[in-house]
């Protein structure tokens, strides 16, 4: 029996096959098991949540757009509970082996869809990225990952954490497959991409522990990244601050309801994050909601309006965590990884994630942010830097 390295939600693989012929004819797709199949609960990485669900009425938009390309689903992949972790862990399905770094984390909430790609166990999988759910796992397991610009891709039939946060994000082995699946997904133009200038975010590089850096630095200015500049402004805790701020507001709306009537079974890192929200003062909201809109204001006009212009940093604070790893190991990654993480998320921008360094022999990402809408050339920038990944 072939290993699936925990990568699927338990009681058995579901599959579908496609619905028309298209680009993706042939291709293995797998779902994060926050967003719908057809007549499958969405269980959200929670059995109480799964238990107050009732089977999809039908597939997401993202779901049917691939089917209907010509690929066939292979399987719902294992989330962190409700999308609430960048970890990668499960306390009711268990945690997804990550086949790239072996005793370490795989990453999450999409933990299961990069560590199915990884393994070679499907070509394409969807995912969720609100705080970095795609970005850090794609790193953690060697795999290209996609956030698109907020909005690109339609949210129905995806359990809602964070809207405004929100993005349904995919993974591939390769950039062009990854290229392939963001055609189906975000509507192909037909019309070719601008080739992107490259700049250096210069603390976000910083901000990577220094052997990721090592390796990171070098490779943005060989990809041309040879100008940079600081896009935190010496205030990265504002950056953390107002991401933890403004998505607990917007988990404690969507669903916070539910928590309070249903009172669920969470494990026992999950239960804190949720139990937290209720002490998120609106005072606090309004001050981030203010700070959250100048910045959006000040990173747009940063993307100069005469030439297609992308920025260069770390894909996460560095290699994947060790399974064991301590809380006081834990608090610092987080403390790093929402930080760069909300810059593209704050703004609603793209953001590319590519395997192409190493640390240690454990995969290290850098990824590429661009302007809003500007999804369809960090795609031709993966598929253009294709290689065979150590």
């Amino acid at each position: 029996m072939t290993d699936d390295h925990g990568a699927f939600v338990p009681g058995g693989r579901v599959s579908r096959g496609p619905t028309g012929s298209g680009a993706l004819d042939g291709l293995r797709f797998a779902v994060k098991d926050l967003i719908d199949v057809e007549g499958l609960v969405t269980g959200g990485g929670n059995p109480d949540w799964a238990a107050s669900q009732r089977p999809a009425p039908a597939d997401a938009p993202a779901v049917r757009a691939l089917r209907a390309a010509g690929a066939s689903l292979v399987g719902k992949t294992v989330t962190d509970e409700l999308a609430f972790s960048l970890e990668g862990e499960n306390h009711h399905h268990g945690t997804p082996r990550n086949p790239r770094a072996p005793g370490r984390l795989p990453g999450g909430s999409s933990s299961g869809s990069a560590v199915a790609v990884a393994a070679g166990l499907a070509d394409v999988a969807l995912g969720t990225d609100t705080g970095g759910s795609v970005r850090v796992p794609a790193s953690f397991c060697g795999v290209f990952g996609f956030r698109p610009t907020h909005g690109r891709v339609p949210l129905d039939g995806v359990v809602p954490f964070a809207p405004s946060f929100d993005t349904v994000g995919w993974f591939a082995a390769t950039g062009e497959v990854l290229q392939r699946a963001g055609r189906v997904l975000l509507g192909d133009t037909g019309s070719a991409a601008a080739p992107l200038h490259l700049v250096r975010l210069d603390d976000a590089l910083a901000a990577a522990d220094p052997g990721s850096r090592t390796r990171l630095v070098p490779l943005a200015r060989a990809l041309g990244a040879l100008d940079g500049f600081d896009v935190f402004e010496g205030d990265r805790a504002s950056w953390l601050r107002a991401y933890q701020v403004l998505q607990g507001a917007e988990i404690r709306e969507t669903l916070g309801g539910w928590i309070a009537e249903r009172r669920p079974r969470f494990g026992p890192s999950i239960a804190p994050r949720f139990h937290g929200l209720a002490g998120i003062a609106a005072a606090e909201i309004d001050t981030w909601r203010a700070w959250r809109a100048a910045q959006v204001r000040r990173l747009h006009a940063l993307f100069p309006a005469d030439r297609p212009t992308a920025w260069v940093l770390p894909s996460a604070p560095g290699v994947a965590l060790r399974r064991t790893a301590s809380a006081d190991d834990r608090g610092r990654f987080y403390d790093v990884a929402l930080a760069l993480g909300a810059i593209a998320g704050h703004a609603g921008l793209p953001q590319v994630s590519l395997p192409l360094a190493t640390s240690d022999g454990l995969p290290v990402g850098l990824s590429v942010i661009g302007p809003p809408g500007s999804d369809e050339a960090l795609l031709a920038l993966a598929a253009g830097l294709d290689t065979d990944h150590p």
